[in-house]
């Protein structure tokens, strides 16, 4: 099983899509003012927003991991595009270079490096 795409929901799918272009995303589907569809530059997932009224904050927002080589390099330039940073990058107890910001609707990005730890920590559960 492979995890193919992730849908969020967002106030203005257009707006949004002007946010997530700065990271480099790739713009596959537009359907204003309803939908669109990214294709991410490594791998083969997609990512999609959709336009909702429901509450986005709080318990319904959602967290996003988004895994680079270069955290620090990243955040410089998104931040040289004018994007709040939430929380600098920082070596994390669980091995892994995080850095935090949210979109315009409050969704959480989390920018991340992990590596080989995403998967295989060495605290990771074995299947004895």
């Amino acid at each position: 099983m492979n995890l193919n795409q992730i849908t969020i929901p967002v106030r203005n799918v257009e707006r949004s899509v002007e946010f997530y272009r700065l990271f480099g995303l790739k713009l596959i589907v537009l359907a204003l003012p309803h939908y669109a569809r990214f294709e991410c530059p490594d791998g083969i997932s997609t990512f999609s927003l959709h336009q909702s009224n429901a509450p986005l904050s709080g318990i319904n927002a959602t967290w996003l991991y988004f895994e680079v080589e270069d955290v620090d390099a990243t955040i410089r330039g998104l931040s040289n595009q004018g994007i709040s940073i939430l929380e600098m990058p920082e070596d994390k107890s669980w091995l892994w270079r995080e850095a935090r910001i949210a979109d315009p609707d409050g969704h959480l990005l989390i920018i991340y490096h992990a590596g080989e730890n995403r998967k295989n920590p060495p605290w990771r559960i074995s299947e004895n």
